[in-house]
């Protein structure tokens, strides 16, 4: 079924409802075809599991590609399940052929079948704690004997660093190391962490994998794509105040989908800056609540600090004198930190201009939060 809305919010709806990233699939599909696995790094909502999904759709059928997301996961036995699930069936079909492949590899746990509408076996996997290691090295014993093209995308994959297991990643790195016809694409939203896992030579997948670092969607290229869904549907779109709301959110993918998004549906048009303030208070106005919570939830130098931030949009020199003293935050050991739990909170993060706000939608209530007080 056709899409009435062109502007996806969540998930992948095929190239057509996909913005640019040519460059970038090019990248992934080269990396899977000759052999090599690749680490993607970008923040969240920058597009990184869109970005996945369009490679898998241009590498076409010759591939079985597997996709999981492990940021709900907690330790390895979720992980282990997480896995499991995902890559258990996808290989085999017939239902008959997949049941006998399960019943070869898997003498440690049995699973359940989940019918699922495309006819595919859905495999559901119940690890008790204990077997945790023994099922994961049967999954890649299951991988290892399938001679076909594979490739597994594992999202938020930093992730791992947060179990209490000791030496997970070394784990994981054997096992991926010894199916090397399966191709893995390894996805962060933390930097820091990503960057150590793959460039730290401390780590066990140092230099293992292509980096890849998403930047954000250039603005010609986004007009373009925007301006294309606007004129099939017979609507206005003003490119001016398409960069107006394009640098209001740094060119961040999943704002500037979701303002579109809204303001399409409204069937009025790209016309006028109003409407992009419009949609904003409306967000606003939905997640306040939250938002009250979230900030007040912090201790008083981290509010400070969010504040300060929110007022000035991008800060390059956090830990300048001028700007603790323009911001009335107190002494530098404070802000750093204050700064520290902003980022394990993943409140605040660092790009190339600067620390920001991670949600524009926060930082829009911060600065109506300070204008009323």
């Amino acid at each position: 079924m056709k899409r009435t809305n062109p502007f996806v919010i969540v998930g992948y709806e095929g190239p057509e409802y996909f913005c640019d990233r040519a460059e970038e699939t090019s990248k992934i599909i080269d990396a899977v075809k000759n052999g090599r696995n690749l680490t993607l790094i970008a923040p969240r909502r920058y597009g990184k599991t869109g970005l996945l999904h369009n490679a898998y759709n241009s590498l076409g059928d010759d591939y079985i590609k597997i996709y999981i997301d492990i940021f709900a996961t907690r330790n390895l036995n979720d992980f282990t399940k997480t896995l499991a699930s995902a890559v258990v069936g996808a290989m085999d079909t017939p239902i008959e052929k997949a049941m006998l492949q399960v019943g070869k590899f898997f003498k440690s746990c049995r699973p359940t079948i989940l019918p699922q509408e495309n006819g595919m076996p859905k495999f559901s996997f119940d690890i008790a704690p204990q077997q945790t290691e023994t099922t994961l090295k049967e999954i890649f014993e299951y991988l290892k004997d399938h001679k076909g093209k594979v490739v597994i995308a594992i999202d938020e994959f930093q992730q791992i660093l947060e179990y209490p297991e000791k030496g997970t990643e070394a784990l994981l790195r054997s096992y991926v190391q010894n199916v090397p016809w399966v191709r893995f694409l390894f996805s962060g939203s933390r930097h820091h962490l990503m960057g150590e896992m793959f460039l730290s030579s401390k780590h066990p997948f140092y230099q293992s994998t292509d980096i890849l670092s998403l930047p954000v969607i250039k603005r010609e290229k986004y007009a373009e794509f925007a301006s294309c869904h606007f004129a099939k549907a017979g609507h206005k779109f003003n490119r001016e105040v398409f960069n107006v709301l394009y640098d209001r959110f740094r060119g961040v993918t999943w704002y500037i989908q979701m303002l579109l998004n809204r303001i399409w549906g409204k069937q009025e048009g790209l016309k006028d800056v109003s409407q992009i303030t419009d949609v904003i208070n409306e967000m606003v106005a939905e997640r306040a609540f939250v938002f009250r919570d979230l900030y007040f939830s912090q201790n008083e130098s981290s509010q400070l600090l969010l504040l300060a931030i929110a007022r000035e949009g991008t800060v390059k020199t956090m830990f300048s004198s001028e700007f603790i003293s323009r911001n009335a935050l107190k002494a530098t050991s404070t802000v750093r930190s204050a700064l520290k739990n902003l980022e394990n909170s993943e409140l605040v993060y660092h790009d190339e201009k600067g620390y920001v706000i991670y949600d524009q939608v926060f930082a829009q209530w911060l600065i109506k939060y300070l204008d009323s007080h």
